[in-house]
């Protein structure tokens, strides 16, 4: 297909275009004021995003103190958004869970220490096979306490690994949950091949890490 000289440099201007509202979009979402959410009967609610999130999911759902781990998507600037949206990686959104949790038996610290404990935390735009914006590294907080935690922690494992950590930083604004058919995925397609061959390996190296806080009882597979 031939374009004119001048069509070429006006669809050339128009992505760019698209590409700086874009980027505005998303610098907004990371400027914004964080949203924090009630502690509601005793329950308190953190949000990560770590590459595919059946694992991060069941991750998360093996750990003392945590009731209810769920799919869904953070971050970005589209309103609901689904699976094949943030599969594009135009919706600003990835992949992350939400974790209902007891903070008289896990810290937000601790949940942040399983978030770098069970990735790897150098993966930039991704974690494992799975590859692209929609699967990057995400920490949210929900005030400034949160958010020094999470500083802290990036800063003193930087200088551990001698590396630049991937995770990104973000105030949380609202949580999207995933379809039905996401949620408790792991749990539910033990023999699917994903699973079997990322997932579970996942979750047991992190197991193997992190004895003291898993679960004596977890859902069994």
């Amino acid at each position: 297909m031939k374009y004119t000289a001048t069509l070429l440099i006006l669809l050339l201007l128009s992505s760019c275009q698209n590409t700086a509202q874009t980027n505005a979009k998303q610098q907004a979402i990371v400027d914004a004021k964080p949203v924090q959410v009630p502690i509601k009967n005793g329950k308190a609610r953190a949000y990560f995003a770590s590459g595919c999130f059946w694992c991060v999911e069941a991750i998360y759902e093996s750990v003392k103190g945590v009731e209810e781990s769920i799919s869904g998507y953070s971050g970005g600037f589209t309103q609901n958004p689904d699976y094949a949206s943030s599969n594009t990686g135009r919706t600003g959104h990835a992949e992350a869970v939400e974790i209902i949790y007891d903070p008289k038996i896990i810290s937000f610290s601790q949940l942040v220490d399983v978030y770098f404990g069970s990735q790897n935390p150098t993966q930039v735009n991704g974690q494992g096979p799975d590859h692209g914006p929609q699967y990057r590294s995400i920490i949210f907080y929900q005030n400034d306490t949160e958010k020094k935690i999470i500083l802290e922690k990036k800063k003193s494992l930087a200088k551990k690994l001698n590396a630049k950590i991937a995770a990104e930083v973000y105030p949380f604004l609202k949580f999207w949950k995933a379809e039905d058919y996401h949620q408790n995925y792991e749990r539910l397609h033990p023999n699917q091949g994903y699973i079997r061959g990322v997932s579970i390996p996942r979750l047991k190296r992190f197991q193997a890490k992190f004895p003291e806080l898993v679960k004596q009882h977890p859902h069994h597979h």
